[in-house]
């Protein structure tokens, strides 16, 4: 799964420097993710992506950027991609992984 690969190489390089806080950020982001079960409408719909499709929402868990795609139709969320905060979105990557991954 390609946005779990992102959230591992963000945890290894914040483990170079402090493996409790890599731990942390990593438990952090999946209780986020896991609250999509109940509210997976609660993300916010990233400002870069505002004049397309509003298909996409994100949530924040510093230092990371968590994106996804819910579907309503069956009630199943796709994460796409997981960066760090200072990184600027680039949409395009975004939406061909969600074209090559539909069951992320």
């Amino acid at each position: 799964m390609p946005a779990l690969q992102d959230l591992e190489a963000i945890a290894d390089y914040i483990a170079l420097d402090n493996p409790l806080a890599a731990r942390g950020l990593v438990e952090r982001v999946f209780e986020r993710v896991a609250r999509w079960e109940a509210h997976p409408e609660s993300g916010s719909h990233p400002l870069e992506l505002r004049r397309s499709s509003r298909r996409y929402r994100q949530i924040v868990e510093p230092p990371c950027r968590v994106f996804y795609r819910y579907e309503r139709s069956s009630e199943r969320v796709f994460v796409l991609s997981v960066i760090r905060g200072e990184r600027r979105l680039r949409k395009r990557p975004l939406i061909q992984r969600d074209r090559e991954n539909p069951m992320v």
